[in-house]
């Protein structure tokens, strides 16, 4: 009964980790020509929504304080392929939205438009992101009101669409399961192959060392 419990407790512990997995909430600074990139490890078929916010260092104040709606942000999301997803300006606060349509790793990067940034040389902007992936992006108050929910049934909806986060996050870890073994199989064929080719060079400079001081000594006349 104990065991029992335990795996209960660890299979609860390791869908809690899975399912916050897929918020990520930070902040960064930046200056007036740099761009900072993020990667994000995404499943197929997966909306991401990104929420951000700018404050510009104030140097009489000593302190960030919101920036001017002159300032914006400029978003690009490149997908496991290099193909961009998504490039757009945005204002100093707003939001970006994107759906995955490979698995793997997606760049995220930003960088402030430095013709209006230019105003404020030798300034420092700080930038609020949070990541929402998968079923976070849904704002369940809003599903409710439109389709008249129960509590009970909204409930039912979230555990659903959590499930199905979690199955297309499993799927992704075994596809990388599956290149990391096709990777490990090319790589062990190579070293294979460059094994052989050493050995054959190797016979073939010592037949030709052999041939040689055997063509020296007759010459020599010492054989």
């Amino acid at each position: 009964m104990v065991a029992i419990r335990m795996q209960f407790t660890l299979y609860l512990v390791l869908l809690l980790n899975i399912y916050n997995s897929f918020v990520s909430a930070l902040y960064f600074h930046i200056g007036e020509t740099e761009k900072k990139c993020f990667i994000e490890e995404i499943p197929d078929e997966t909306m991401i929504i990104g929420n951000y916010r700018t404050q510009l260092y104030d140097k009489q104040k000593e302190e960030y304080l919101p920036a001017t709606q002159g300032l914006g942000m400029f978003v690009e999301v490149k997908d496991p392929d290099e193909k961009v997803i998504l490039s757009r300006q945005y204002g100093s606060e707003g939001r970006f939205i994107f759906t995955s349509h490979t698995p793997g790793e997606h760049q995220i990067c930003l960088h402030s438009n430095s013709s209006k940034f230019a105003l404020f040389a030798g300034g420092m902007l700080r930038v609020h992101l949070d990541i929402q992936v998968g079923e976070h992006t849904n704002n369940y108050a809003e599903i409710a009101a439109k389709d008249k929910l129960t509590e009970l049934q909204l409930r039912v909806r979230q555990l659903m669409e959590q499930v199905d986060q979690i199955q297309k996050e499993q799927n992704y870890q075994r596809y990388r399961e599956e290149r990391f073994r096709q990777t490990s199989e090319s790589t062990n064929q190579r070293v294979l192959w460059w094994s052989i080719v050493q050995t054959l060079i190797l016979v073939a400079i010592g037949f030709w060392q052999m041939r040689h001081l055997k063509s020296f000594f007759e010459a020599k006349k010492l054989v």
